[in-house]
Order: C-alpha cells, then structure tokens, then sequence
C-alpha cells in the first residue's frame, strides 16, 4: 500500500476511532504578517500559508535562523530545556536537509535571498505510560501468532501534538513565503516514544519536509503524491554526511539507531544527540 493510501486510511480510522490528537493553528506574532494566507491542508495536517512562487523559485541561496519555541508554548508542556532544544534542532535539520534539494544553505551572517526562521506555537506532551503499554501490545500477536504480520493500532490515549509558524523573507525582511501548521500524533501511522516530548520530537521532523518542500517547489506541499528521495537525501536520513556543509550545524540524523528507537519507543536523546555543540565528547 502507498503511503498516500495509508495516511488516507489512518484518517478515515481517526475519524472513525477518534484515534488522533488535534493541534490548533496558533499564532506567535513572529511572522511579519498573517495576510493572504490561505487553507491548505494534507491527510493528517492542518495549515495556512502563501509563497510568492517567482521569488521563490528565483532565489538560490537561503539562510536558517534557529527554531524556538514561543514563550506561551514553552510554558505550557512539561518539556527541559534540553527537550525543548532537541525539537527545536530536529525542526532545523529537516529544513535543511530539505531545502539542501535545491539551494545553497549559507550560515552565519552570509548574505542570502532567503532568511528562514520557524517558531513553535505549541506541544502537547506524550502520557509515556500509555505509549509504553501500546508497545507491550504490539508484541503480543507476534507471540500468538509468528510469523503473521498483524497491525495493532496505538491506544488512543495521552497523543502529543505540535504547532508551528514559519516564514521566508528577502534581504529588506519582506515575507516571501508562510506557513501556519499543525498536526497531532494518531493511533496508525505514529510510532509511540516512552518520553513526553516523544510525538512532538517526530512531528518536528514532518514540519521541517513540509515546511522546506513549500520553499523548494514554491508550491503547497500537500495534494500532490509523494516522491522519491534521493540518493542524497536518503544518505542523510540514514546519519550520513549532510548535502550541504552549513547543515552540519544542526548535527546528523540518528540513522539506523534512530528508526529502530523509533520503533520501539526509545526516547528521542537517546539515539539524537542534537547538535555537536550538544553531543557530550568521547570518551578515551
């Protein structure tokens, strides 16, 4: 089954269940303006935005300011500050990774077309004892049943939930594109970390493809099916060397480490060790 077809039946099971946690499209007041921003919606995802797409497509190089969380959103999720620091971080490395499909990232203070930035609006926390008890589940056909591949639905309790506003300016700070997202954890399609900022550690990574494929194509992300990754891209995911040097300042994936903590529910800093100013130093 394609992964269109699986998001389209992970909602149509949502509706159905109630197996999805919502997220509001709140505003933080970064952007510089909320005009013309229009509904367009994926599967699973709620959104507003606009590009102006000859600008967009016009430019070739883009720098990213580092993702925040609002202030309101910080106060309201029982998240560290390392948490906190990690969705961020995993926000900004998808972005770049994405927007590395197709413009060259600068850092520092270098002169760009595009400044990009993202502010987290809100998160709602993972109940880990409800995404732990999923994963005992989860085992239990393998046992019943070896050998038979049976999908069992996360339990629809305690789903983490993420929001985010991102925009892209000119040099003179005139929006060139916008974003208003939000998306909750389901019970289909949504792994289940034993750590509160588990959801919205992987709904991190969905806003930053979302966000950068806006930009890349100067078109809405959604309604379109999905595409091939590339070598490249592929290679990064899997915790190989970015495609562009200037994204090495967000770290590397966690790899393989990482998708199988993904599955079984590891917490995020267990397999990311955010960015190498982060990553404790090795040991002799």
């Amino acid at each position: 089954m394609s992964p269109v077809r699986r998001a389209a039946l992970a909602a149509a099971l949502c509706l159905v269940t109630a197996g999805c946690a919502t997220a509001p499209l709140n505003r933080a007041g970064s952007l510089a303006t909320y005009d013309d921003l229009k509904a367009s919606d994926g599967v699973l995802t709620k959104s507003v935005l606009r590009v102006d797409k000859d600008y967009v497509l016009a430019a070739k190089t883009v720098r990213l300011m580092p993702t925040r969380f609002s202030a309101t959103a910080a106060a309201g999720v029982p998240f560290s500050e390392d948490q906190r620091r990690l969705i961020s971080n995993a926000i900004d490395r998808a972005v770049c990774a994405g927007l590395s499909e197709r413009f060259q990232v600068v850092g520092g203070t270098e002169q760009s077309d595009l400044i990009a930035h993202a502010v987290i609006t809100h998160a709602a926390p993972t109940d880990p004892a409800a995404a732990g008890a999923s994963k005992v589940v989860s085992v239990v056909p393998t046992i019943l049943l070896p050998g038979v591949p049976v999908p069992v639905p996360r339990i629809p309790i305690g789903l983490g939930s993420l929001s985010v506003e991102a925009e892209a300016k000119d040099l003179r700070g005139k929006q060139k594109a916008a974003m208003v997202w939000g998306r909750g954890a389901n019970s289909f399609t949504s792994a289940g970390r034993v750590s509160q900022d588990g959801d919205a550690y992987d709904l991190a990574t969905a806003f930053g493809a979302d966000f950068s494929k806006l930009l890349v194509s100067g078109n809405s992300p959604f309604g379109t099916g999905p595409s091939l990754p590339s070598a490249e891209s592929l290679s990064t995911t899997l915790g190989g060397a970015p495609k562009q040097a200037a994204c090495e300042a967000f770290g590397r994936a966690p790899g393989v480490a990482g998708l199988i903590g993904e599955r079984i529910g590891l917490p995020p800093d267990w397999t990311d060790k955010g960015t190498p100013a982060q990553s404790p130093p090795a040991s002799n």
